[in-house]
């Protein structure tokens, strides 16, 4: 009965599959990531669906979307075909 082999390293790369960076990364550590906040500036208008801020004036007229719902709509306007 034959026992698997250990994989190994790939060329170029460590054992954690990590690339051969300097400091032995493939690509550097983002930021600690804080809480989001919005931007100073004029008030923010929320998302008609979701209620999170926008990028739009709350004086903006008509219906105002986060990026996150703006791009579903358009999904959903790009496939009613």
């Amino acid at each position: 009965m034959d026992l698997p082999q250990k994989p190994t390293a790939v060329s170029g790369s460590d054992a954690t599959g990590r690339g051969d960076a300097e400091d032995g990364s493939y690509c550097a550590a983002p930021g600690a990531r804080t809480e989001q906040t919005q931007p100073a500036g004029p008030p923010y208008a929320d998302c008609v669906y979701c209620g999170r801020p926008t990028e739009y004036a709350a004086t903006q007229p008509g219906v105002t979307l986060c990026p996150v719902c703006e791009w579903q709509e358009s999904q959903r306007g790009a496939c009613s075909g």
